[in-house]
């Protein structure tokens, strides 16, 4: 035998026995539920209890595994051959809209990839949904595998040589090694199949066919006899005493394992089940046991030795030599399988691992999680797994889901596998035997010195309990039930790993593994890759190769509800697209059209994806999907998994090959191909006449596997997988037959298939539904009513049995209760069969147990008697009366039931109904009607399902309705009417205008309704169209008669009786000859009628025009008297119309002629055209209008009284309408020299305010603005105070802190006396702080410690003025000049306002400027102040500003020299060139002469009056002389010197040049510092220049300077 394999990476063992726990192993299962951890199970033990979503590790480098559009994914390289010659299952491409539906395309290719079982789906290139699993918190628990094992011959040998073993080892033989023959290891399990297939070891020996048996178990042929007696020798030696024990002990150990489960292991067709039995244990066995028969066998050839046994064979225990049981056991040896006559039922605890009750299967893989019942122990051999229960969801968990294949036990969130034997006991134990528990014959914990325990099992037995009893304890013994075997078998746990960590596993097995099987290239210069192909076949050689024993592990079954899904979910990706695509498998299950959706609750592992991470050799064994439905398997990333199919059709032929091929395995386990465990050759099935198919999956490829397909597989290299159900409606009636499947072999299912159809008829079901659920209904109906049936049969036979019973008072009917909702899924599983009892149950009350109506009352629930069980009472012997004690519930009633059935069939029929409606239709009448076919047509139309009749039938009311359409043309006139507008559109518009005008004349023609009723008759059909037709074509012919007698008799008839015949004709909508003569002779007549009307009263020059074109269309004659005189008056209305337009096109109109031409239109024999009418008596109105206002102006000017006269604005606007008029009215001159000298007035206001060139609107805007900023300075509450720094530091002063108008309620700075804003400069000397806006000082140039002296303290800084500062008095007799003027000026009000406020000012100015009385040095403070304000006025008060500024120098003087005498104020604003100077400097010329023609300016006319005078440049002050010095009102105060000249303001003079003074002549306080001295500031005080960030302060005073 093969000893152990290592790799450096520790990834790959093997060992063909198993070795018995160490100590510290036996308690570490013991303390983990039973689980033995390895030590190279890659994850410390001391991490055991961490959660694995806790553990952070490095992340999966994606760059390093195979990934769909990444480098490393090639293209596949194509298959020459498959090993054994296997077919490839299709691959499909689907197209991008293809791929929107998974549902439709599943379908699509349906027909042709079920016929392989499985198929391969590439999706589109645009289709590549990123990993979502974060790859560093990823763990999962491996299974492992040993290949060997899992291949059911391999383990059919092996089973029987550890059977072997423990015989010989039992009965003190020591059988350490297989005996060799020819120096080879004797292979002694197919020396067994050799020896029975021929008959047994008696039959071979009579027939010597010894050297036959060698030859097929390849040993040479030239030593036959010596091979012959080694063959012999060796199968009498160790096989025949093994195999005589087998044959009498089989039988009971059999019988054993069915009382432990419930019955028979074995299918049954019939519905009765096994009676409960005696459990047959050691003690009760007898001589005529089997298992005594079995061990006297044993000691008999024991005690012959190697001698051949000469004895009469051990008879088979009849059927009186056991309890009697119905089951029909029959012992396998003995005729081969052999299937029994009743599924037995679950009454023990005892759950085997590849049990129907023990198998957690995966969707993927068909690899198994085993589970074990709570009181089954497990092994003491080292092979021993902890049979974790599967995990099911809690119901605090999300959506309330369940596990897929356990319903009642708990699944590990990780599943482990290894493949082992695991042990079970008939009762509930530890994992081992220990001190003080009971014989388990006996079951007495008495002599426990005399209780031995079995090797393999650990059950304890006494030793005289046993058979034959032992006088002494052996040192190795196997009780009967080990030795004969039980056929359980599970996987191994593995270790915990990441992503990272597995995949360096996986990469290091698999280099170690091929790095010497590999041949050498001598190109490569190395050993040659492995292939795909290499994989494959080394693979299945592993597999069926018992003498290597390869273990790999296999992260299987990993929940993606704890682990994460590799598809983004809605949850934890909600923007991601993929999270919500159908081909999600998160989604697909519960696609609108998946049968999945009417589950209600979510299933993992069916309707929840489970995820696979596998590395090289990993497997799935054979399986079918549970419940048989698809399943779709996506491959994330990673090596290739080469996959096995079996179509559905060849499910039956290979279940039957694989109990053929392996009876032993099948023999206790007939269930074995629901375990997934088992592995078998492709190979030998198509010997076997199985078709296989094969297809090997990539990274991001779908492997999608059909109803009942059988398919298994194996992996190249590290991969991960995901998989989950789904079940499209042609799923269920294989989910019927594999629900059936499940009741015979007693599995659990999933999830209730009545449920599921009653669900899905309780939602709203389509047609589309109906179709796959009425008939499953129907079916489900009848197999519910036939059990109901049958089970009240059974009751009323068992009733008529019990009411001869004298020991009962009375008969009282099983009661039976109908429940409104449903129950949970653990009170309706048959305890029997397993199966979900939905629709109707049977309960015991005694017990609890549930059972299905199939088993009920034959099941033995409780102690009662059968009948009593179908009566549902039981009657006491002590106590008087009847008690019940079982019940049945339903959950719908037979009416009830029979109601939804219908409702569902009545909905699948409805398109067999609208069939069978049009068939009776058709039937029934030969010309159908129309109404009807078109009710019929809706009808169908609005039924969801494709109808086959219903396109015919579209076609045909089609044909009906176009004939319809055609005919209703020729019956209603409208059609006539909009053909032929239509006509004269496409005339216009097309150059086919002469074939449009044939095809409408060919529709119009009267022989086309011939053609229509000849067409109906043929179609056959009848609407009201059809009589409608015939009654026109009969009218026509009628019409035509009356029209040609007309014609010929017109001269008699009266006009409207031919006009009622020509509209009778035309409503034919046809073109009839005769309608076209009876219209022109109709419109012929009415022109002369409508010539007379126009020769008498001429209407418009239009309509006579219109007129004589419709009589020349007409072909009247040229001598017709009434079209000559209509001629006559078209040219009169002519020559009026050109006359009036010659007047309204000169300038000036000539209104006398305009009203004559207005009178001579009002004659009635003058056609004139409304619209010049028009346009003359407008003329008309303007001028009489314009005339009458200007005459009233100008009337309203001479008044005496100012405010009678006419204002300004008025004037105005009568002078702009004039402008429409072509020539001015009586009055307009005298007006315009009125206005001229009332402008004139507002240009000297102009002039004053130094807008000379500015238009005269501008005028009051700047006047408004001067009042403004005059307000603020000549305020009289703003009276002289300290200096002080702003108060505020807002951006903005608040609106509500300004009250009355004015700012006295706040702090006022600066020369135009304004709250602080923007930024603020300090003067040095009188600490006055003024805005950077008002002294024009930008705020880039000032720096913190720059000085600054204000204009008021040194009078040659000069203050910026945007406009000229008109004197009081030059305002005060501008004003004087308004009672002369002809209106009232606009600017009356502003200008009083001007004046007065400057006025007050003045009076109150009076007290401080006094020359009489002299000033002393304290009064400096008072006139900065006053000069502050008045400097800051747009109006000079120039004999004020001359006396404050004189008392400032004189006391506080800053220049060397006086002050000048301010005569004017002047702007300081550089004049802005004119459009002439512009133009000049561009050519570059001095005179404007010398510019181009087209640029000179207009010169006005040498005769220009001289009164008009010139407009003075804005650049030209207008210099008034100065006042008398000795009058009051003089600008030169009388203190000043006379030899100071008045001056007008100057420019700033340059600081730079003045000399620094004394400061004490300014300030006493200030001597010893020079004035330039920069003063010095508190931490607190700001500094001389203070920034305001907001000048919305200035808006308004920068508004008027324009």
């Amino acid at each position: 035998m093969a000893g152990p394999i290592a790799s450096s990476g520790g990834s790959a063992t093997t060992t063909m026995t198993a070795k018995p726990d160490t100590a510290s192993q036996k308690n570490a299962r013991s303390r983990m539920g039973g689980m033995a951890i390895n030590s190279s199970s890659g994850a410390p033990a001391a991490h055991s209890a961490y959660p694995l979503f806790h553990r952070i590790v490095d992340p999966l480098d994606m760059s390093s595994v195979e990934r769909r559009g990444q480098p490393l994914v090639g293209r596949e390289p194509p298959k020459q051959s498959r090993p054994f010659g296997l077919k490839e299952a299709p691959t499909y491409r689907p197209t991008d809209d293809e791929w929107k539906n998974p549902f439709e395309y599943v379908q699509k290719i349906r027909p042709e990839a079920q016929q392989y079982g499985i198929c391969k789906i590439v999706p589109p290139d645009n289709w590549n949904p990123d990993l979502a699993i974060d790859t560093s918190r990823f763990h999962f628990r491996t299974r492992k595998i040993e290949l060997s094992s899992v291949e059911g011959g391999t383990r059919v040998n092996n089973n029987y040589v550890d059977g072997l073993i423990k015989f010989h080892k039992s009965n003190g033989v020591n059988f350490n090694r297989a005996p060799s023959v020819d120096k080879r290891p004797l292979d002694l399990y197919k020396l067994r199949k050799a020896v029975e297939t021929r008959g047994g070891f008696e039959r071979v020996c009579k027939l010597k066919r010894w050297a036959e048996i060698g030859r097929d178990l390849g040993y040479s042929g030239k030593i036959m006899s010596s091979l012959s007696t080694s063959l012999k020798n060796s199968f009498q030696r160790w096989l025949h005493p093994y195999e005589e024990y087998l044959r009498v002990a089989r039988p009971g150990v059999q019988q054993q394992l069915e009382m432990e489960n419930g019955g028979p292991l074995t299918p049954s067709p019939g519905p009765s089940p096994l009676k409960k039995q005696h459990q047959p244990t050691p003690s009760n066995l007898r001589d005529d046991t089997p298992a005594m028969k079995a061990s006297e066998a044993l000691h008999d050839s024991l005690k012959n030795g190697d001698a051949p046994v000469k004895r009469e064979p051990v008879a088979t225990p009849s059927e009186n030599s056991r309890p009697v049981s119905t089951s029909g056991f029959t012992p396998v040896n003995s005729g081969g399988f052999t299937a029994v006559n009743a599924p037995p039922p679950a009454s023990s605890g005892f759950t085997p691992v590849n049990m129907p009750n023990g198998s957690h299967r995966s969707s993927e893989t068909g690899e198994n999680t085993p589970k074990r019942e709570a009181d089954t122990p497990n092994l003491s051999t080292m092979t021993t797994l902890d049979f974790r229960p599967a995990l099911k969801r809690q119901a605090s968990d999300s959506s309330c889901r369940k596990s897929k294949r356990l319903k009642q036990d708990v699944a590990a969130p990780v599943a482990g596998s290894r493949v082992i034997q695991p042990r079970t006991v008939p009762r509930d134990r530890g994992s081992e035997w220990k001190t003080g528990d009971g014989c388990d014959a006996c079951g007495k914990p008495e002599d426990q010195d005399k209780i031995i325990a079995c090797e393999s099992c650990d059950n304890g037995y006494h030793m005289h309990c046993v058979e034959p009893p032992l006088k002494a304890r052996p040192e190795e013994w196997h009780c009967p039930r080990c030795l004969v075997g039980t056929g359980e078998f599970g996987f191994e746990e593995g270790g915990v790993y990441s992503l990272r960590k597995f995949q360096e596993k996986a990469s290091i097995f698999k280099e170690n593994y091929f790095r010497e099987k590999m041949p050498y290239d001598p190109v490569l210069n190395c050993n040659r890759p492995v292939t795909e192909e290499d994989v494959e076949r080394e693979f299945w050689r592993l597999a069926k190769g018992p003498d290597e024993g390869v273990e790999v592990e296999y992260g299987a079954d990993i929940h993606s509800t704890t682990h994460g899904s590799g598809f983004p979910t809605i949850e934890r990706n909600p923007r991601d697209p993929y999270s919500t695509d159908p081909w999600n498998l998160n989604i697909l299950p519960f696609h609108q059209e998946s049968l999945f959706r009417h589950i209600k609750k979510d299933i993992s592992g069916m309707t929840v994806p489970w995820l696979y991470v596998g590395m090289c050799f990993s497997c799935f064994c054979w399986h079918a999907e549970d419940h048989w439905t698809y399943s779709a398997n996506y491959q994330h990333f990673g090596a290739t998994k080469t996959w096995y199919g079996i179509p559905a059709d060849e499910a039956e032929r290979f279940e039957e090959a694989m109990r053929k091929e392996f009876p032993e395995l099948f023999e206790t386990q007939p269930d074995l191909l629901f375990q997934l465990v088992t592995l078998h050759n492709p190979e030998k099935l198509q010997k076997a006449g199985v078709k296989v198919y094969a297809v090997d999956q990539r990274a991001g490829q779908m492997v999608i596997t059909f109803p009942r397909a059988f398919h298994a597989g194996f992996n190249h290299g590290f991969n991960f997988n995901e998989a989950v159900n789904f079940a499209p409606s042609d799923w269920e009636p294989y989910g019927e037959e594999c629900v059936r499947q499940y009741q015979m072999y007693r599995r659990d299912a999933c999830f209730s298939h009545d449920e599921l159809l009653a669900t899905a008829a309780g939602n709203n079901v389509t047609i589309k539904t109906a179709k796959w659920l009425a008939p499953a209904l129907e079916r489900m109906l009848d197999r519910e009513l036939s059990a109901r049936a049958t089970f009240f049969d059974n009751s009323q036979q068992a009733e008529a049995n019990k009411s001869d019973n004298a020991d009962l008072q009375s008969v009282k009917q099983i009661e039976i209760e109908t429940e409104e909702q449903d129950p949970s899924d653990s009170d309706f599983i048959c305890a029997f069969c397993k199966s979900y009892a939905y629709l109707s149950r049977f309960t015991c009350e005694n017990t609890g147990k549930v059972v299905c109506l199939n088993h009920a009352g034959t099941f033995e629930c409780c102690d009662a008697p059968e009948k009593e069980r179908f009566t549902g009472v039981i009657g006491h012997r002590t106590k008087p009366g009847l008690q019940q004690s079982h019940k049945l519930h339903f959950r719908l009633t037979e009416a009830s039931l029979r109601q939804v059935v219908n409702k569902v069939v009545d909905i699948s029929r409805k398109p067999e109904q609208w069939a069978e409606k049009l068939n009776n239709l058709l039937e029934d009448d030969p010309k159908p009607s129309l109404k009807s076919l078109q009710s019929l047509m809706k009808e169908g139309e609005k039924i969801p399902y494709e109808l086959p009749e219903l396109p015919e039938l579209k076609r045909y009311v089609d044909r009906c309705n176009e004939w319809v359409e055609e005919a209703t043309n020729y019956i209603t006139r409208k059609q006539q009417n909009r053909g032929k507008n239509n006509g004269k559109a496409l005339r216009k518009s097309t150059a086919k205008s002469a074939e449009v005008e044939e095809r409408e004349r060919e529709l119009r023609k009267v022989e086309n309704i011939k053609k229509l009723l000849a067409t109906a008759d043929d179609i056959s059909f009848d609407c009201p169209e059809i009589q409608n037709l015939r009654e026109r074509a009969e009218a026509i012919e009628e019409f035509q008669l009356k029209a040609r007698e007309s014609l010929v008799q017109y001269k008699t008839k009266p006009i409207s009786e031919l006009e009622e015949l020509v509209e009778v004709g035309k409503s034919f909508s046809v073109d009839i000859p005769e309608v076209d003569a009876l219209e022109r002779l109709v419109l012929r007549l009415g022109w002369h009628d409508k010539a007379k009307e126009y020769c008498k009263s001429a209407p418009t020059l239009k309509e006579v025009s219109e007129i004589i074109e419709t009589g020349l269309k007409l072909e009247i004659p040229e001598h017709d008297e009434h079209l000559s005189q209509l001629r006559d008056l078209k040219q009169n209305g002519d020559i009026w119309e050109s006359k009036a337009k010659e007047l309204m096109s000169v300038e000036n109109v000539h209104f006398a002629q305009l009203d004559a031409l207005s009178k001579q239109a009002a004659t009635p024999t003058m056609p004139v055209s409304p619209e010049t009418l028009a346009q003359i008596d407008a003329i008309l109105k303007k001028q009489r209008e314009a005339q009458d206002r200007i005459i009233n102006l100008y009337h309203r000017s001479k008044d005496a009284e100012l405010r009678n006269r006419p204002k300004y604005k008025e004037v105005r606007e009568v002078m702009e309408a004039l402008a429409d008029l072509n020539s001015k009215p009586t009055g307009t001159l005298d007006l315009e020299r009125e206005q001229k000298r009332h402008e004139d007035w507002m240009r000297r206001g102009k002039k004053l305010f130094g807008k000379a060139n500015a238009p005269l609107h501008i005028l009051l805007q700047h006047m408004q603005f001067v009042e403004t900023r005059n307000e603020s300075c000549f305020d009289l509450k703003d009276q002289p105070r300290m200096p002080v720094e702003p108060a505020s530091r807002e951006h903005t002063p608040q609106d509500s802190q300004v009250e009355d108008g004015n700012l006295s309620s706040r702090e006022v700075f600066c020369i135009c006396r304004r709250s602080e804003a923007g930024m603020m400069i300090e003067c040095e000397l009188c600490h006055e702080w003024y805005h950077g806006k008002c002294l024009k000082i930008a705020r880039g140039k000032v720096k913190e410690d720059d000085k600054y002296t204000c204009p008021i303290c040194d009078w040659r800084k000069k203050i910026p003025r945007d406009a000229a500062r008109p004197k009081l008095e030059e305002l005060q007799s501008w004003r004087d000049e308004i009672p002369g003027l002809p209106f009232q000026p606009e600017e009356e009000e502003c200008l009083d306002k001007i004046c007065d406020h400057a006025q007050q000012f003045r009076d109150w100015m009076k007290q401080y400027i006094n020359p009489t009385q002299p000033t002393t040095f304290d009064e400096v403070a008072n006139f900065r102040f006053f000069l502050r304000k008045i400097e800051g006025a747009d109006i000079l008060l120039a004999y004020e500003t001359n006396f404050l500024r004189h008392e400032l120098h004189k006391w506080a003087p800053i220049a060397p020299e006086p002050p000048p005498i301010i005569e004017i104020s002047q702007s300081t604003r550089k004049p802005r060139p004119t459009k002439q100077q512009k133009l000049m400097a561009q050519y570059n010329v001095d005179n404007p002469d010398d510019l181009p023609q087209h640029l000179r300016t207009k010169r006005k006319s040498d005769a220009t009056p001289k009164s008009q005078s010139r407009l003075q440049p804005a650049d030209t002050p207008h210099k008034s002389p100065a006042p008398a010095l000795d009058t009051p009102s003089a600008t030169v105060p009388p203190s000043l010197p006379t030899t100071i000249q008045p001056v007008e303001e100057e420019s700033e003079p340059d600081h730079k040049s003045s000399p620094i003074l004394d400061p004490a002549l300014i300030d006493p306080a200030l001597a010893g510092t020079s004035v330039f001295d920069p003063p010095t500031l508190t931490p607190d005080s700001p500094g001389p220049f203070t920034s305001y960030n907001d000048d919305s302060m200035f808006e308004d005073l920068t508004t008027g300077s324009l």
